[in-house]
């Protein structure tokens, strides 16, 4: 896996995205070529002053559309129907959107003969490269793992391997700590030795990669057989960095604060804060200015169903714990919760008319853009809880409390990885995604944020 924007992507995506961008132009190329019928006119063609335009023109918006359309999230796609569809669907999207570029703007266009013959080998190219690609293992190598010990986080971590079978990893077994219960299922499979024969079984088994999960490391951890299998070549690492890698989140079951403090990342310098603070005020009052007319078709809406207030505020917590008013649209029934703090649900009978249709695609929380104007949130971070649930949170779940050292988000980490948050199972997983973005801190990953973001909003993915 490599690391982008701040998170992790398997290498077979990023080959699939370059070499994808690549087609796309040679699939205009040929189209060129076929509808002149001649190198020379085809040459004249591609070297037209605006031809780099229109073609750059059309690779982006293609791209952009496979990626809205999960083309790139190998999970969604395993299943070749499943592919189809979707490449369907995204250059349906992409048609749609170059034919309203090319009304407003003819000289853009590539021609009607060149776009409908590059629609056409554009299908067909990816179709069949994709093919290929799930059909070669020079793309898909399967890394063989043993998990050294039998810990809760090495349980977990398999599980979540299991639930990937894109990532091609293929977990041969647990090795126990005292070279007991050799047999015995964990998840799938089982234990298959001791801790104390590794080297042995990492050269009989051909393994990869030795995941350490102890649930105590002392008398138990062979220190001198997995020095001399990293210093062969062997991958050895920490159950919670390969969790951390996998999911983009920060495994809590087991965690020391040791791991914590040892592990790279939490930096937050001041150029780095600067920019982002510059950045939250300058597309705060950008987005303000842009998006008034559909800020007062909202405020008129909600005023026309159920009066006034047209502005909701209750108190969340936010940076080093300090508490403010957050600001949205109200989208539920005056009294909705009669003084007692309750999470949302899923068709929530409380909620408005006007409010089934805000909530999905998130307009109740645009007036939040104040909040960030203001300095009371970031345009990316995690999302400012109410006090009530801070205290009981914190009290049940370790490190809740380290996201309030950064200031909370219109949207964040956690928003774009997980659902809605209702339970303190759901409020653990999310603070796992946000304790992975406190720790890969960048501009670089809240652009990738924002850049989901627009996706789960215009999907409505993950709303109540």
């Amino acid at each position: 896996m490599v690391r982008v924007l701040g998170q992790y992507v398997p290498v077979k995506t990023i080959i699939l995205a370059i070499t994808e961008i690549a087609l796309i132009v040679l699939s205009i190329m040929l189209a060129a070529w076929i509808r002149f019928g001649s190198l020379a006119d085809t040459k004249w063609y591609l070297t037209r002053p605006y031809t780099a335009v229109q073609f750059a023109i059309v690779v982006i918006v293609c791209w952009l559309c496979l990626y809205y359309n999960d083309l790139y999230d190998l999970q969604s796609v395993a299943r070749r129907t499943e592919f189809v569809v979707h490449l369907m669907q995204a250059l349906g999207a992409a048609v749609l959107i170059l034919a309203l570029l090319y009304y407003f703007q003819p000289d853009l266009s590539l021609g009607r003969g060149v776009s409908a013959l590059a629609l056409l080998l554009i299908f067909t190219v990816l179709l069949i490269w994709r093919s290929a690609v799930d059909a070669s293992k020079l793309f898909r190598p399967v890394y063989r793992v043993v998990i050294a010990g039998t810990g809760t986080s090495g349980v977990r971590l398999v599980r979540e391997i299991l639930a990937l079978p894109e990532l091609n990893i293929k977990v041969l077994g647990f090795l126990d700590e005292k070279g007991q219960n050799i047999g015995k299922p964990l998840v799938n499979p089982g234990i298959v030795g001791g801790v104390a024969e590794v080297e042995d079984f990492v050269r009989r088994e051909q393994v990869d990669w030795v995941v350490l999960a102890f649930s105590e490391r002392r008398g138990v951890m062979p220190t001198t057989e997995l020095l001399r299998l990293k210093l062969s070549g062997i991958r050895v690492e920490e159950a919670h960095s390969l969790f951390e890698k996998l999911k983009g989140g920060v495994m809590l079951e087991r965690l020391s604060p040791s791991w914590l403090v040892l592990s790279e990342g939490f930096r937050k310098d001041v150029l780095l804060m600067f920019s982002k603070r510059a950045l939250d005020i300058f597309v705060s009052a950008v987005a303000l200015v842009v998006l008034s007319p559909l800020l007062l078709l909202c405020g008129l809406a909600i005023m026309a169903e159920s009066g006034l207030p047209v502005l909701f505020r209750q108190e969340r917590v936010g940076l080093h714990g300090r508490t403010f008013s957050i600001l949205k649209f109200r989208s539920m029934k005056h009294d909705a919760e009669e003084g007692k703090a309750v999470w949302a649900a899923r068709d929530d009978v409380r909620v408005t008319r006007v409010g089934r249709i805000m909530r999905p695609v998130r307009l109740d929380e645009l007036p939040q853009l104040i909040n960030i104007l203001r300095g009371d949130m970031s345009l990316v971070g995690p999302r400012p809880e109410r006090p009530e649930f801070v205290r009981m949170l914190g009290e049940q779940i370790p490190y809740y409390n380290e996201r309030h050292t950064v200031r909370p988000g219109l949207t964040g980490w956690a928003q774009i990885k997980y659902q809605y948050g209702s339970s303190v199972d759901d409020a653990k997983t999310k603070l796992e995604y946000e304790l992975f973005y406190i720790k890969h801190l960048s501009l670089f990953l809240d652009i990738a944020i924002v850049f989901r973001t627009i996706q789960v909003v215009l999907f409505a993915r993950g709303s109540r």
